[in-house]
């Protein structure tokens, strides 16, 4: 099995951070830039891995919050890790949990996600939430979302927890904040992210250190830092340098975002971190995020949107996003794209899709979110091959100002 490596085989030029690479891993070589599919708790909702991979799919990523509560991470270490227990060959990742905490902490019932609005409304500040997480200098406390039982995680926990998940990227584990919070707690948070950071890597490095000595040949998982720092730029070039210095295999990009300041955030980060290393964008995945990140630096994304949106009959066309619910799609008998080549459009008819999901039959999830998945994965792809064949402006524009059908969308730009 191969070993953790990265390499750059063209950059963007201009203007940019962007680049073109392959990261390789002890499951496959992943070619950059790439989006990763999410399979949160072992499993790509309503699809097998074959039809994943059949989308076009290089790797998936679980999240380690999910697994430790069910089925347990000593459970999926027994089935011989997180690959072989959900049948997937190829790359796969692991979060840290951070961004359960975060949800589930200090951003509990302030109606903040991974995009936010940058405002939060009088009506949920004033609300008394019971927050499910408890965050101090060494971890966090919190309570299942399943029985309400307690449990703790410190950094030393979330990495124990990953390797016996098993996955070839792991994540440190990280305190991500709200937008909303002050600069004086975000300050306080971020110190508190960098002293995590270490005891992750010495924590990894140990655990590595075992597993070698104890079997052989297995192969070494590879850490990511995550970068942290709110919407504050000194905060975010501060930790963008202090976990550049430190020895890990790549960074991810953590945080909650506006859609306005996610290119330029992400631009303070990169601009710093080590330029050999890979970067990840966490939790954004919509087709002007992926455009905002690859021009600024980033090689890998992932996101739930897809498959969210999916299930709930959100799909995308090149032409922006219908509702399939809608009734004017009741007797449309075109594929859901007429460009697309995905499975659900060269076999079923919008109106098709439109009698599954009224009928509440399982099959409108699985053909929503092959068709969605297909549609973000290959733009990635074709973002990668843009850079290789020097027209990326030329994808950027025709791809956006139609996609963005209504011009404001695209202030971003």
């Amino acid at each position: 099995m191969k070993k953790f490596g990265f390499r750059i085989e063209k950059k963007l030029g201009g203007n940019t951070l962007g680049r073109a690479g392959i990261i390789h891993t002890p499951h496959g070589d992943i070619l950059t830039p790439a989006f990763i599919t999410v399979g949160t708790k072992a499993t790509v909702k309503a699809l097998t891995p074959e039809q994943v991979k059949d989308l076009g799919a290089q790797a998936v990523l679980a999240n380690t919050y999910h697994l430790y509560l069910e089925p347990g991470d000593e459970l999926v270490r027994d089935a011989k890790g997180l690959g072989e227990f959900m049948h997937w060959d190829g790359p796969t990742f692991t979060d840290s949990g951070g961004f359960q905490v975060f949800s589930l902490g200090t951003a509990f019932g302030k109606g903040v996600s991974k995009v936010a609005t940058g405002e939060v409304s009088e009506e949920n500040k004033n609300k008394q939430h019971e927050q499910l997480a408890k965050i101090d200098d060494d971890g966090v406390t919190f309570k299942s979302y399943l029985n309400g039982s307690s449990h703790r995680f410190t950094p030393e926990r979330s990495i124990q927890i990953q390797h016996n998940i098993g996955a070839d990227i792991i994540f440190a584990f990280d305190e991500c904040t709200s937008p909303t919070d002050t600069l004086e707690y975000q300050k306080e948070s971020l110190e508190r992210t960098h002293e995590w950071a270490k005891r992750c890597l010495v924590e990894h490095q140990k655990l590595s250190k075992s597993n070698f000595e104890n079997n052989g040949s297995r192969p070494m998982q590879a850490l990511y830092g995550v970068v942290q720092g709110g919407r504050f730029q000194e905060l975010r070039e501060h930790s963008a340098t202090t976990l550049g210095t430190m020895d890990f295999d790549g960074y991810g990009i953590g945080g909650s975002f506006t859609k306005d300041d996610i290119g330029t955030a992400v631009r303070w980060v990169t601009s710093i971190l080590p330029e050999d290393k890979p970067r990840h964008l966490l939790g954004l995945g919509e087709p002007i995020d992926l455009f905002l990140g690859i021009e600024n630096g980033i090689d890998t994304f992932d996101c739930v949107a897809p498959t969210r949106i999916a299930r709930n009959g959100a799909l995308y066309t090149k032409d922006g996003r219908i509702t399939i619910t809608n009734a004017k799609f009741i007797r449309d008998f075109a594929p859901i794209d007429e460009e697309c080549d995905c499975y659900t459009c060269t076999n079923f008819t919008r109106a098709y899709l439109a009698h599954l999901f009224r009928a509440e039959e399982m099959l409108a999830a699985t053909l929503a979110s092959i068709h969605n998945l297909y549609f973000i994965t290959n733009l990635v792809k074709k973002i990668r091959q843009s850079i290789l064949d020097e027209n990326y402006d030329t994808l950027k524009k025709s791809v956006l100002e139609r996609f963005y059908i209504a011009k404001e969308d695209l202030k971003a730009l």
